[in-house]
């Protein structure tokens, strides 16, 4: 079975878009090259080698860390197993996820009863099973270059973009136009770092464009 190098794993509520509330497990994988500012995983971005760990000691950590550890789809889920998870649904985020091909990992999951989510940049092939939700992020003129991928576009099934000014909203429109006729995926606004003039503008437009707001739940009350 395939080796994913995973940042960290934790059980907590998802705070964000379609699934807000749900109990789930978050499988963090290491790497990222997309080099968002405002980013608060920074922490996920190099895979060094030299910070490779332990399973049991990557999860024993307490605060945000480097290191990382290797496990196949299977020791993922004994993990779960061993830590007492029971939530039924599994998000898969980063870093950046699809630098990975998750076929093998999403089916393994889908196919025990999980359902499962990848929170993408969009800047990656997604590679995945037919069954897995895809929330993509598009991640636009950021300093690592990579373009957002008209491929993970049309895959997504949300859409779900960070703003603090309208030149982001503008930025999204860029990509939006990516999106073929019959294409609907869900949008979802989200105001950067919980400021107040990105909330208002937010709420503006989504009820100009009739989309959706997400407000990271999980900020409001204190959890991960």
């Amino acid at each position: 079975m395939s080796l994913y190098k995973i940042n960290e794993v934790f059980e907590s509520l998802q705070g964000e878009g379609s699934y807000t509330g749900l109990p789930s497990i978050f499988v963090r994988l290491q790497g990222c090259p997309v080099g968002c500012p405002w980013c608060d995983t920074k922490h996920t971005w190099e895979v060094d080698p030299d910070s490779i760990a332990t399973s049991t000691r990557v999860m024993a950590e307490t605060s945000e860390s480097n290191s990382w550890f290797e496990q196949t789809a299977q020791q993922l889920i004994e993990l779960f197993e061993r830590y007492g998870y029971v939530a039924k649904h599994v998000v898969i985020t980063g870093g950046e996820p699809c630098m990975y091909d998750l076929t093998e990992l999403t089916s393994y999951l889908i196919g025990l009863g999980y359902s499962v989510q990848i929170e993408t940049s969009g800047t990656y092939e997604i590679h995945c099973h037919k069954g897995t939700w895809v929330t993509v992020s598009p991640k636009v003129n950021m300093p690592g270059g990579r373009p957002v991928l008209k491929s993970a576009m049309l895959r997504a099934n949300e859409i779900k973009h960070p703003i603090a000014m309208q030149k982001h909203v503008d930025e999204l429109d860029q990509v939006l136009s990516l999106l073929e006729d019959g294409s609907t995926p869900q949008i979802y606004l989200q105001p950067i770092s919980q400021q107040k003039r990105a909330t208002e503008l937010a709420i503006k437009t989504c009820i100009a464009r009739n989309w959706r707001l997400s407000l990271q739940t999980h900020k409001f009350i204190g959890i991960e």
